[in-house]
């Protein structure tokens, strides 16, 4: 029979074994090394926060922010990129306030929440509320850094609110006969020997042994024992319901002999010891691992076999939960492992092997039973209201204190940054007046209706010189009904700041007009003229604007109601002359009249 590969030798000239170290490998038929993993320990006892994994997965959450590092890192990529628009915007021109741009920067003027009064203000200087993109900017920011800070702050509070305080007490049996536990221990050796191989595991000894307070007794009358065939080799199971520990020290020992064809040998061994309240089901306390060879000492890869046996020795602390309501659990945890008998030369191995003088695999399981004290735990809270609120005052305070100091240093050091929200205030307000005096001209033209010029409806314009009026002569085709005054159109006038008066060249021809026009009118009467001459005509009413202000409703709405007055006055004059020249030209005609009678 040839062996399967490298790590193989052969031995009593038909059979295979493999090399220290290696167990045999049933699923590829191989030798594969045997390696020790981590022991795990289990309290039973979970302090994460209980919330239901199907309403708020807290576990993958915490998954991808294992540290404050996280938020921290968020806050201060969002808090540069907020800085770094701000300060491009500032690029983008104002104009007249319409452009993009200036609402971009007006609205972040408007973002000032925190230093809207405390921006730099000038000796005697009343305080007031003043907005300025500087100050939004910055305020922006110190949220920005408060609520990351609040974030990291927040993950603390979650992962570190409590901490786990232990007290010992010393004991006594009425405390020692209170702790209900069911235990169970697994012990796996690592070899290719099954149970067939299993003897001498019959009786449990308490005490020290080779003292006086040694005891041999059945180990049916404690506990429940089997053995079963795994792939790994045989599990040996110890099973006690409602275990009553009435002894410091427990040894149960085992051991693998020979048998034909299936030789005494292992290279490690695996564990699992559990502790359940019989009380309280869900709760669970274990430890498990494995050994092997450089566990404790040396990294060699060893066989062990020969009749000094493997310790395995284990601890059992007795504890109270206060915080789970007095919850009595057993904690078992792994102490030492001494190991026994081994070979870590193939030809040694080979030696026993074909001999019969170490043809075993001593195994005992070596339990401390802790029971002088009782550990006692319970949880403190870390944080409590009122120091939650210090700390999240002190995070307000250090976010707008460090951009408060920022703005302080941008308007002590750049002037133009003190007063820069009168700019911006002073193209929207401009906007917003141009805007409102628009609806107003609206408004005026639907209430008072449209009116009508002196030029339309083919009314030919002639000048007299009655004091710079148009006076108005009919043409043969104009009706008698344009005769009548129309109302003049509110939505065509505009003012301004000066009022203009008719030049040197208009007054010549409007002086021309009625030399030409008006002989016949001037022979008639001198006296009617020089009356219309001297007529008292005040000049037009002057527009009041107070200088370096905007334009407010009630000055519009006082100087509309001066033009009002003054078109009045001026109707009345106007229609004065109008009956005045009517009736001198009545005048004229019947005097022309006559005299071409006498003729």
């Amino acid at each position: 029979m040839q062996c399967p590969d490298s790590n193989f030798f052969r031995y009593n000239i038909t059979l295979c074994a493999c090399n220290p170290g290696y167990f045999y490998n049933t699923t590829d038929s191989t030798c594969s090394a045997f390696t020790s993993s981590e022991f795990l320990v289990g309290s039973g006892v979970d302090y994460s926060i209980n919330i239901p994994a199907n309403i708020f997965a807290f576990d993958t959450i915490k998954k991808f922010t294992q540290s404050q590092a996280v938020f921290l890192e968020a806050t201060v990529v969002l808090l540069v990129s907020w800085l770094v628009f701000c300060f491009f915007v500032r690029f983008g021109k104002l104009g007249d306030g319409t452009t993009p741009w200036f609402r971009i920067r007006w609205w972040i003027s408007r973002l000032d929440v925190s230093f809207s009064t405390r921006h730099w203000l000038d000796d005697q200087k009343v305080v007031k509320k003043r907005k300025t993109e500087l100050g939004g900017a910055f305020s922006i920011a110190s949220w920005i850094l408060f609520i990351g800070l609040l974030a990291a702050l927040l993950y603390q509070v979650i992962s570190m609110r409590t901490i786990e305080i232990h007290s010992v007490i010393a004991t006594n049996a009425p405390d020692l006969a209170s702790f209900h536990n069911d235990m169970e221990f697994n012990i796996t050796t690592i070899s290719t020997m099954t149970c067939s191989n299993l003897k001498g595991l019959a009786n449990l000894v308490t005490g020290s042994p080779a003292f006086i307070d040694s005891r041999t007794a059945p180990l049916s009358t404690f506990v429940k024992f089997s053995c079963q065939n795994t792939t790994k080799g045989p599990t040996i199971t110890l099973k006690c319901d409602d275990c009553q520990l009435f002894s410091d020290n427990l040894y149960i020992s085992w051991q693998f002999a020979d048998l034909p064809n299936m030789p005494a040998a292992a290279v490690g061994f695996e564990f699992k010891l559990t502790a359940r309240d019989r009380h309280h089901k869900k709760h669970m306390s274990f430890v498990s691992g494995s050994l092997k060879n450089g566990s404790t000492n040396s990294a060699k890869f060893v066989t062990y076999r020969g009749r000094d046996p493997n310790i395995l020795q284990f601890n059992l602390f007795p504890r109270i939960y206060r915080n789970k309501h007095d919850l009595r659990l057993i904690q078992p945890l792994f102490h030492d492992f001494l190991p026994g008998s081994s070979f870590s030369d193939a030809s040694r191995l080979r030696s026993s092997l074909q001999g019969s003088n170490d043809g075993y695999v001593n195994t005992t399981l070596h339990i401390n039973f802790l029971s002088s004290y009782i550990v006692q735990i319970d949880n403190q809270s870390t944080l409590g209201p009122v120091g939650f609120l210090a700390d999240l005052g002190g995070l307000y305070c250090v976010s707008i204190g460090i951009f408060f100091y920022l703005l302080v240093q941008f308007e002590y050091r750049f002037k133009r940054f003190r007063h820069e929200d009168v700019v911006m205030r002073s193209i929207r307000n401009r906007r917003k007046a141009q805007e409102r005096w628009n609806k107003l001209r609206k408004y005026v033209s639907f209430t008072w209706g449209r009116g009508i010029s002196l030029f339309e409806d083919g009314i030919s314009m002639e000048m007299a010189c009655c004091s710079c009026f148009a006076v108005p002569k009919r043409g043969p085709s104009s009706s008698s009904s344009s005769n009548q005054r129309k109302q003049i159109r509110m939505d065509t006038i505009s003012f301004n700041n000066k009022v203009s008066t008719p030049s040197d060249d208009v007054l010549r021809g409007v002086n021309y007009q009625e030399e030409q026009n008006g002989n016949s009118i001037m022979n008639s009467s001198d006296v009617d003229l020089q009356v219309m001459a001297d007529a008292d005509i005040p000049l037009p009413p002057s527009l009041e604007f107070k200088a370096g202000s905007e334009i407010s409703i009630p000055e519009i709405q006082k100087n509309l109601k001066n033009l009002y007055e003054y078109n009045m006055l001026l109707r009345e004059k106007l229609v004065s002359t109008r009956s005045t020249i009517k009736a001198l030209t009545s005048k004229a005609s019947a005097s022309s009249s006559s005299d071409q009678k006498h003729q």
